[in-house]
């Protein structure tokens, strides 16, 4: 059995916000990361968010690591969402956008997220995208 390093498991947990207007697309994501889907990394602690204002507010906050948006989310997609955040937000959080299908990731380099992720979700696919961009939130520790 792995253990955690101490330096791991004291660091404070990673805020990721999900935001969807549909709950079964949040605990999608949510339940293909789990609570760690890296042993290097601290914990995830999860802001569910259903609408455009609300994802705002938490993002101009400035305590969140990282957000992964719905870029089939209606009223307000996604990838506008994304856009709005990256160009009046500074030093905004990396934003990964779940794209309908896997042609429409051009879309998202249009909205300036680090990411894309097609629906159906892909666990594997999607905790590979979150862990890489979540390590550059962390400080590395020494062994």
């Amino acid at each position: 059995m792995a253990r955690v390093s101490d330096s791991t498991a004291s660091r404070k947990p990673l805020k990721v916000l999900v935001y969807s207007d549909d709950v079964n697309t949040r605990q999608q994501v949510i339940l293909a990361l789990g609570r760690r889907p890296h042993p290097d990394l601290p914990e995830l602690e999860y802001v569910e968010v259903a609408t455009e204002p609300v994802v705002i507010q938490n993002m101009d906050a400035g305590h969140i690591d990282l957000a992964i948006l719905d870029g089939e989310a209606v009223p307000a997609g996604g990838m506008g969402i994304a856009k709005q955040l990256k160009d009046e937000i500074f030093q905004c959080p990396p934003v990964v956008v779940l794209t309908g299908r896997p042609q429409d990731a051009w879309l998202a380099t249009w909205s300036r997220a680090e990411a894309a992720v097609p629906h159906p979700l892909d666990p594997i696919a999607l905790a590979e995208t979150v862990v890489g961009l979540l390590r550059s939130r962390v400080p590395a520790t020494s062994a």
